[in-house]
């Protein structure tokens, strides 16, 4: 399935254009291609979910980017998937950790749990390949952290993005780029 291009916008307004640097490039917004670089590169994310009563719930993961599609798995008892199971919707954000240099990203999206197994597979070999084999057991379940995941009692879930945001930050010149879908 062919990933669907973003409508693209810098927000002057959060970006270095406001008040540019002497001598400065122009900033401009982040191109999506390069923003799906850095998705598919990230180690570890953040989700971010809403429990039933309204509190927020924020967890780190792995997660890896396929087809457009952000993935991440989690134990089918885990706070995040029974959040998820009352309201679908979510964030995962992840970044560079620098005040000075990198690019955060913010992905917002209705978590769907996969189901079909062709894709499931797919998804297994996206998270070896980014990885390492030893975060799937032989017999192709997802494992890994806490027991849901040793017994293969896990589910993974799809997020495309609705919207998401680039937070870029290079030697002192800021952007902020808005994608829409």
């Amino acid at each position: 399935m062919p990933a669907q291009q973003p409508t693209t916008e810098l927000d002057a307004r959060y970006s270095s254009a406001l008040n540019p640097r002497p001598g400065a490039s122009e900033v401009t917004a982040t191109a999506w291609a390069e923003a799906q670089g850095w998705l598919e590169a990230a180690e570890i994310f953040w989700v971010s979910t809403v429990r039933p009563d309204g509190r927020l719930h924020v967890t780190p993961c792995i997660a890896a980017w396929h087809d457009g599609v952000l993935y991440f798995s989690t134990g089918r008892t885990e706070q995040k998937a029974k959040n998820l199971a009352h309201d679908a919707h979510c964030a995962l954000t992840t970044g560079a950790n620098s005040l000075t240099d990198g690019l955060d990203l913010v992905i917002e999206g209705r978590a769907e749990p996969v189901t079909d197994r062709a894709r499931l597979e797919e998804v297994i070999t996206a998270y070896e390949t980014k990885y390492g084999p030893h975060i799937t057991s032989p017999e192709g379940t997802f494992h890994g952290i806490g027991d849901a995941f040793r017994r293969g009692d896990a589910v993974v879930f799809a997020v495309a993005p609705d919207t998401a945001y680039g937070f870029g930050r290079d030697n002192g010149v800021y952007s902020h780029t808005r994608w829409t879908f």
